[in-house]
């Protein structure tokens, strides 16, 4: 009981630092579309690259989000691992709860996993898009 209990606060830490990241995404897409609506035809170059940036900032949100439900899902499973493991103790079947506790356990780091990957791609895409942000700087 105490791997999964100890994956259920690294996952949580993991969804804090990813909800940080969706709520910057979000607040970055919102000042662009006012700052794209305030230059009506001033500077073609900025509105450019203003609209360059904005399908990558939806993409990365997406991507966020993907990570975010991945996560959760993972605590849902080591819930339910720790779950089947206190049946266990409580009912002693073996062999039975022991696969599907063992099981419960490998969808979650499964689940931990492929949020992983999608955190890398959105760090990825962030770097695009910062690249976009300042090549008339450098």
């Amino acid at each position: 009981m105490l791997a999964p209990g100890i994956m259920i606060s690294a996952c949580g830490l993991l969804l804090l630092g990813m909800n940080n990241k969706y709520s910057l995404v979000v607040n970055r897409i919102r000042a662009l579309n006012i700052e794209f609506r305030g230059l009506q035809n001033e500077n073609i170059e900025r509105q450019e690259s203003i609209l360059k940036q904005l399908p990558l900032l939806i993409r990365r949100m997406r991507i966020i989000r993907n990570a975010v439900w991945l996560y959760t899902i993972a605590i849902a499973f080591f819930i339910f691992s720790i779950l089947s493991i206190g049946i266990f103790l409580l009912i002693h079947l073996t062999s039975i709860m022991n696969y599907i506790s063992f099981g419960l356990f490998i969808l979650a780091l499964i689940s931990l996993l492929i949020g992983v990957i999608h955190a890398a791609k959105e760090v990825r895409l962030g770097y695009d898009i910062l690249s976009i942000e300042t090549k008339n700087i450098l």
